[in-house]
């Protein structure tokens, strides 16, 4: 008996993106430079057994079959402790990760549809030109622990 294994590559590129600005300005921003329509998607990203949700952007280029998501990688949290006296009483913030190896990206440009390399790294310079953003650049998902919580 011949057992058939089939190793599924991954089916998305992933640009990580430094940027101070918040998620609804960088989508702004991509739209106005890279002339796509993100739009917040009316459901958060967010897991089971986490109090952590991760706002998401999306536009679907149905012309080439390409679809784009931009994701937060940070979730901050401010925890109420009023009910504690002493040194640990008062509010606290906790950060939560969606790609904890990867907590310097503040954010994720998803791309489905597209695996050509040459089209990644030309918007990773236009991205680039942007003056808003630090610097992106590609990771590979093959090389990330959590990718896991790439798929949605």
């Amino acid at each position: 008996m011949q057992l058939l294994t089939i190793d599924l590559e991954d089916d998305y590129s992933l640009i990580g993106i430094h940027s101070t600005e918040e998620d609804y300005r960088l989508a702004y921003l991509l739209n106005s430079f890279l002339k796509i329509k993100l739009a917040r998607f009316k459901h958060n990203l967010d897991f089971k057994n986490s109090t952590s949700v991760f706002p998401l952007f999306e536009y679907k280029d149905e012309a080439n079959y390409i679809n784009y998501y931009l994701i937060n990688n940070k979730y901050t949290e401010l925890v109420d402790n009023q009910d504690k006296e002493g040194l640990f009483g008062g509010n606290y913030s906790t950060t939560s990760y969606l790609i904890p190896e990867k907590k310097k990206v503040d954010f994720f440009l998803k791309i489905e549809g597209c695996n050509n390399g040459d089209f990644i790294q030309n918007l990773v310079n236009d991205l680039n030109k942007i003056n808003q953003i630090i610097t992106s650049y590609s990771i590979a998902p093959t090389t990330l622990k959590s990718k896991e919580n790439l798929i949605f």
